[in-house]
């Protein structure tokens, strides 16, 4: 998206005011309140495009990596996700909103393509900054006088300068859930997939990412494997845990282990995913050990 975007004209005596603040009274509502929305609308976004980059098939790991049907398609999901967010009926353009017919539009560019059938009609326009990890989401009436006067091999237009300042936003920069694979360092990454086992690879993953909680897809993805969770259990001093405690590594769940990721002060990990830390202290063994988990730290004492 433009990293610059320009303030929203979109006020009291706007002429399109009391529509597009009807519409997002009616989105904030359904989502549960303007926190609920900017939560699920980011989470939302971040799965649409990690499943069509489906890493753990793939062995890709970015947006860039896809072929053009594939990004395209990505519009679609959102579209699909997006109605099922809000709880939203099919209308005769992509959705049905207080009883006017809305057109969804996605990009992951730094604009929107507007069909001739969504003229004149309220428009949602959501959009995915990769790079800088931001979505947004607003709203617009597709004015011819808000569109730019070229349009492309499909008659369809973008949203011209004038028209951003005519958009109402809901979600504007919107800080949402990074790529995982772009977190992490280009030769980690080759030193988790060079892992001849699910083990070996999950072991290296914990390694080289401390401190930051993990998704179940990323632990499909390393894995490669049906079973995947699997390979984070103890397993007769051969499972990943096993392998990190001989480190003076803990590996915790979000789901069993909250009360130790609390007391070692790491970061919030929700019940689905998992935490690495590299214990370095007395006090923190000693907390380890009172929740089950016996590690060699020893050699961390001077790290």
């Amino acid at each position: 998206m433009k990293k610059s975007i320009p303030d929203s004209i979109v006020v009291p005596g706007h002429p399109d005011y009391d529509l597009l603040t009807g519409l997002a009274d009616e989105i904030t509502k359904r989502a549960g309140g303007p926190k609920a929305l900017g939560q699920g609308f980011s989470a939302m976004l971040r799965q649409c495009v990690d499943d069509v980059i489906m890493t753990p098939k793939t062995g890709r790991r970015s947006y860039d990596e896809l072929e053009k049907t594939e990004k395209t398609y990505i519009g679609t999901r959102v579209e699909i996700e997006l109605r099922a967010l809000l709880r939203l009926p099919k209308g005769k353009l992509d959705t049905l909103i207080l009883g006017k017919d809305v057109d969804i539009k996605n990009t992951m560019g730094s604009n929107w393509m507007i069909p001739t059938e969504a003229i004149d009609h309220p428009c949602i326009l959501v959009a995915a900054d990769e790079k800088r990890a931001m979505c947004f989401l607003g709203l617009i009436v597709a004015k011819l006088d808000y569109l730019t006067v070229g349009q492309n091999k499909d008659a369809k237009k973008s949203v011209s300068a004038v028209g951003f300042t005519n958009i109402l936003w809901l979600l504007k920069e919107k800080p949402y859930p990074p790529n995982f694979w772009q977190t992490v360092p280009s030769d980690a990454i080759e030193r988790i997939f060079s892992g001849s086992s699910g083990n070996q690879r999950m072991a290296a993953l914990f390694r080289e990412v401390q401190d930051v909680p993990i998704k179940r897809e990323v632990i499909e993805a390393v894995a490669k494997q049906k079973d995947f969770m699997r390979r984070i259990r103890s397993d007769y001093g051969r499972g990943t845990r096993d392998i990190l405690a001989r480190e003076g590594i803990v590996l915790l769940s979000g789901d069993y282990d909250s009360a130790l990721i609390d007391q070692l002060g790491l970061a919030n990990c929700l019940g689905s995913e998992f935490i690495a830390h590299r214990i370095r202290a007395a006090g923190s063994a000693k907390l380890a050990r009172k929740h089950g988990f016996s590690v060699d730290w020893s050699a961390n004492e001077q790290q």
